[in-house]
């Protein structure tokens, strides 16, 4: 048995779709089944989540996957040495663009509808009739500039040739994302659930790609805590991964899922309809309000993928995402210690937590 050191906890996260495992561990006592008392605080955007986290008004908070790497380099902060002892999730972002950006795209290519997922080439002649009649360029979000939406979209668009200068890329929180899109200040975004659902059942957009049609079953979200504060209650961590990972597990089961997509839908989580939570947790990508969905098996991962467990927080993982940091050109004239992925991706606290409880692999 693990005996905590701390056992109440401030657990920060943002309403999205993929928060699933810490409001499970929360509503169905995971938390308390460890010796754990937790709050779970929900913060408006990453960047505020990150801040407090790093002075300690939060013990440990769901984190975009490439988040701890950024903190432990100073990248866009103050460096604070941040651990991740657990993959959270798999997949689970896309890309939604306007309706009126979507009816750009198809007169300028001459279509009458757009095959899924949409080829990032054909928003070259949309970007060349702009720049000729003197119109703004297109504009994208993504959530946080260190994140794999961020990164995801950057590879769609390069893989037409696209470039950096050809789009505006800016930062704007998962929560108003549908509101800007509505109001025309941003062509589209890259974020994740349920905020392409809901535009799509405002009929304010098309969903036109997942994330895990541009990279297949890379890290999404994370457990994210301070080294310092690991290192003074180490059996609180070991508790708090096993809540987690208790509740990954039990989100294999669909009916799990729709139940925890009903519980997410109250104010106090994602304050969202079910009919926009739902769908990604079952493997659905709602595309256009007329048009029927996309089935996306893996659209959100939290345990099982193949071959294996996808909590293992694996040194592969680290470097792949530490790669993307560097292709995006955010490690130009940073010192990277050779040993940072080692620092910041612990497997030796998942598999320590593995070994002192009963919890599966």
């Amino acid at each position: 048995m693990i005996t905590p050191e701390q056992k109440n906890l401030k657990l920060g996260f943002i309403p999205l779709t993929d928060s699933a495992p810490l409001v499970a561990a929360q509503e169905m006592g995971f938390f308390n089944q460890w010796g754990l008392n937790v709050e779970l605080q929900k913060q408006n955007s990453w960047a505020t989540l990150r801040d407090k986290l790093h002075v300690g008004l939060l013990d440990a908070a769901q984190m975009l996957a490439p988040m701890p790497l950024a903190s432990s380099l100073g990248i866009g902060c103050a460096k604070t040495h941040i651990i991740t002892p657990l993959v959270l999730s798999l997949n689970g972002n896309a890309i939604t663009i306007s309706q009126q950006l979507h009816v750009e795209i198809l007169n300028e290519n001459s279509l009458s509808h757009v095959t899924l997922p949409l080829a990032g080439y054909l928003l070259r002649n949309v970007i060349q009739t702009r720049k000729q009649q003197g119109r703004p360029k297109i504009k994208f979000a993504t959530v946080f500039p260190y994140s794999c939406h961020y990164y995801q979209l950057k590879d769609w668009l390069a893989a037409s040739d696209i470039k950096d200068d050809d789009v505006d890329i800016g930062v704007v929180p998962p929560v108003n994302m549908v509101a800007m899109l509505e109001s025309g200040e941003i062509d589209g975004y890259c974020v994740g659930g349920p905020w392409n659902a809901q535009a799509v059942r405002a009929g304010l957009g098309l969903t036109a790609l997942t994330s895990f049609d541009v990279w297949q079953d890379s890290p999404e979200k994370v457990l994210g805590l301070r080294s310092d504060w690991q290192k003074q209650c180490p059996n609180t961590v070991l508790a708090l991964t096993a809540a987690l990972k208790q509740a990954c597990i039990w989100l294999e089961s669909t009916p799990n899922r729709f139940e925890i997509a009903c519980i997410m839908s109250s104010k106090k989580y994602l304050n969202a309809p079910v009919d926009v939570i739902a769908p990604s947790l079952i493997g659905s990508c709602l595309t256009e309000l007329s048009a029927p969905p996309r089935e996306i098996p893996s659209y959100n991962q939290f345990y099982k993928s193949q071959p294996g467990s996808i909590n293992i927080p694996e040194h592969i993982r680290g470097e792949w995402l530490l790669s993307k940091m560097q292709s995006a050109g955010q490690l130009d004239n940073v010192n990277v210690p050779d040993d940072i992925v080692k620092q910041v991706f612990r497997p030796d606290i998942y598999q320590e937590m593995h070994e002192k409880s009963s919890i599966q692999s």
